[in-house]
Parts: C-alpha cells; structure tokens; sequence
C-alpha cells in the first residue's frame, strides 16, 4: 500500500463533523480531515511497520497521515535528524503526544531529547520533553528510580512556564512519575511542596494538583499492592 492509497482511504473514511467537537479539546483541527485514533490504530496493524512510508506520509500535512505515521515508524531506524524535524511540525497536543507514545519514547534518542527540548522555548518541543517523560514512566517498566529523580529538578525549573501546554505536561510528567511506585511517589510529592515556595501561579498550580493526587487513598492503595 503506498501513500496515495492510505490519503484515499482516509478521505474515505473521514468524518468532518467530527472536527468540532475535537476543537473542544484543543486539538488544531487547520489540517484536519476527522479519522480517529482507533480508527488510526486499527488502520495501522492492516499496513504494518513501515519506515519509508512513515516518512513520506509525516510529509504530508494532514493531521491524521501524520499520526498515522507515527504508528507504522519503527523506533530502532529513526535517526535523531528526523526527531528534530518531526518536533518542530508539532502544532497540536495530540500530535505531539501521540508521537511521543507510540514512537519517540521508544527510541535509543529519548533520554536525550527529554534534557535538550525541555530547555527549548518552542511551545510544543517544550511539552515533547515532558511528554516523553510521562510516556516513559508508564510503559518502561524496567528503569530505574534514578533515571527518573533527574527529572524532578527540570520538572521544578519549567514549572513557571504559563504556557498551557507545556504546564500541563509537566503536572503529567510529575504526576506519572510519582505514580510508578512508593519511592518515587514519596519524591515526586516532596518535589511538588519544593514548587510550592516558588509562589508562582502557575507552579502553584502543578504542585497542588499533583499532591492531590499522588497523595489520594485510591494511588497510596495501588503502590501498596505493587510491593506486597
């Protein structure tokens, strides 16, 4: 299957009217057909990894051929290049978290782009960092507490910016962190009440929303059950 069959079939399949409602949630829509991600999901098991493809469809500027690209790339051929270029495409929440799930965080590059993005000032290489970082605390179950207390001084450090997508990013990278188990609950709150005294709002915010999760019965519970 190649690109101009897989940008028919989604034109196929796209529904406009879905467009609306995706604005709602702050998705940039300029670009956009109306396919969802399931449908993106789905779609992609039916093509298979493709590097090739992925770059000619990330080439295309339509929302969805550029998520969908992110689901076919393979992790182990994309070069730290294409991570640069790809990046500064970002131009939407979704985009860049999806990217970041189902492709970035799996490269041998991700450690890397988490220090370098998250000192950038662009608004959503900024939350790819981040993004990253909480992509990571879920799915690599195998790494270490120390990979992830690094991040709590970058975590701080960004936490002033009042823009809204890098600051919710860093309450999702903190909050995820602090969710991976005890230990890393314990730190993540202690990082949280250090954001605190910066008596910035919008570290004001991130902290407190964070403590209140990372604090709740519901998360404590969890932990728990993971060291019995």
């Amino acid at each position: 299957m190649n690109s101009e069959q897989i940008i028919e079939y989604l034109t196929s399949i796209a529904d406009s009217s879905r467009l609306k409602n995706m604005g709602k949630y702050g998705i940039n829509t300029t670009n956009a057909i109306g396919v969802s991600v399931t449908e993106l999901r789905n779609f992609s098991r039916i093509i298979g990894k493709n590097h090739d493809l992925a770059l000619t469809l990330w080439k295309i500027d339509i929302h969805e051929s550029r998520m969908l690209a992110t689901l076919i790339d393979i992790p182990g051929k994309v070069t730290e290049k294409q991570m640069e270029e790809w990046v500064l495409d970002f131009n939407s929440w979704d985009l860049c978290d999806q990217c970041c799930n189902n492709l970035f965080g799996k490269t041998e590059f991700a450690q890397k782009k988490i220090k370098e993005w998250s000192r950038r000032q662009e608004e959503f290489v900024k939350r790819a960092a981040f993004s990253l970082i909480a992509v990571i605390a879920v799915h690599d179950k195998k790494a270490l507490n120390e990979s992830f207390e690094e991040y709590f001084s970058i975590i701080i450090r960004e936490s002033t910016d009042h823009r809204q997508y890098v600051k919710k990013a860093v309450n999702w990278a903190l909050r995820n962190i602090g969710k991976r188990n005890l230990v890393l609950n314990k730190k993540a709150i202690e990082t949280a009440e250090e954001m605190l005294k910066k008596k910035n709002k919008n570290s004001l915010w991130i902290a407190k929303d964070a403590i209140r999760e990372l604090s709740s019965k519901k998360i404590k519970e969890r932990l728990q059950k993971k060291t019995q």
